[in-house]
């Protein structure tokens, strides 16, 4: 058992009992990132054929924009009684499918077929230099569906993958049974006033760069997000990088330039907006606005966790979850 967490969850439900808004992360205990890269840190490959993932990985080839490309994802069956119901888990965009481990074994153990996804220009996804978009996402995870005759299933979100778990509900609601955005970007349209720009890739990917990203979506270290902060600086070693860092530029640029919350009030499945509180002074306010945009919507939010609450809190987030997914859903 991990005493830290379990301490830190049990403060959070007292907190949430007595009516508090706002309960701080337990201390840090001294734990940051090294200020500086272990010296036998090394190129890490943008396909991450170097890092283990937690379960076999499997690929469905296709065609995109006249490219060859395959997608990869883990499929893995229920560790006990199956309860008939299929989870997609859809990443963000600072990550890849191995960084729901946690939530994949918690999901088996309850009974979900859970298929945990690479998308393309991800993890071991291929990269191809193309225009992406929500929808051309979307798509790509309905083929994962059809590879693996799952006809319906639950998408499960992490930050842009919330908004892409909200395209897909959407788009193919005969194939969705639940939604749940997990600290989902774009919780409101901010396109206003923001133009376009050409999406340009970054030169390099520093240390600081690699370790700000990881330390800014916790708000307690854990040495265990080491491994993420090592293959983000790895990718900026490898000769592969401006490959990768076009795909990540791209991709940002869809981020910036597109919008889920007009498909919110359109989506019949059950939908929960979950998450840390303490992801940017907004988030609270704005999940619960997102939860009555949807005609069947919860909200339910855990004080003192920030951007990773799979990682920060996962006990919270997975009853959370599961509770939620074990509710009848009446979307066709």
């Amino acid at each position: 058992m991990n005493v830290k967490r379990t301490l830190k969850g049990w403060v959070t439900v007292l907190a949430v009992a007595v009516g508090l808004t706002t309960l701080h992360a337990l201390p840090a205990l001294g734990q940051s990132p090294p200020a500086e890269p272990p010296e036998n840190w090394g190129p890490v490959s943008i396909n991450l054929e170097d890092v283990d993932y937690p379960h076999p990985v499997s690929y469905v080839e296709f065609t995109l924009y006249g490219e060859d490309v395959r997608m990869a994802f883990m499929d893995v069956q229920p560790a006990g009684e199956p309860n008939g119901q299929s989870v997609a888990l859809l990443h963000g965009g600072n990550y890849f499918a191995k960084a729901w481990e946690g939530t994949i074994e918690a999901l088996r153990d309850a009974g979900f077929r859970v298929v945990a996804i690479d998308q393309i220009g991800y993890g071991r996804s291929s990269k191809p230099i193309i225009p992406y978009s929500l929808d051309m996402h979307a798509a790509n995870t309905l083929r994962v569906l059809d590879h693996l005759n799952i006809e319906r299933a639950a998408m499960v979100g992490h930050s842009f993958g919330g908004m892409k778990a909200s395209r897909f509900a959407l788009a193919y609601p005969d194939r969705t049974s639940h939604v749940a955005l997990v600290n989902a970007i774009g919780l409101a349209d901010t396109r206003a006033g923001r133009g376009w720009n050409e999406p340009r890739p970054a030169e390099g990917r520093s240390y600081e760069a690699a370790r700000n990203t990881i330390r800014g979506h916790v708000l307690e270290w854990d040495d265990a997000y080491l491994e993420y902060v090592r293959i983000h600086y790895g990718w900026g070693l490898s000769g592969e990088w401006p490959r990768l860092a076009m795909v990540r530029a791209l991709n940002g640029d869809v981020m910036r330039t597109s919008t889920v919350v007009y498909d919110w009030p359109q989506i019949e499945a059950p939908a929960l907006v979950v998450g840390g509180e303490e992801d940017g002074p907004r988030f609270p306010e704005l999940a619960r606005n997102a939860a009555e945009a949807f005609p069947n919507g919860q909200v339910v939010l855990f004080p003192g966790v920030g951007h990773n609450p799979h990682w920060e809190a996962p006990e919270l987030l997975h009853e959370a979850l599961i509770d939620f997914l074990r509710t009848q859903s009446t979307a066709r």
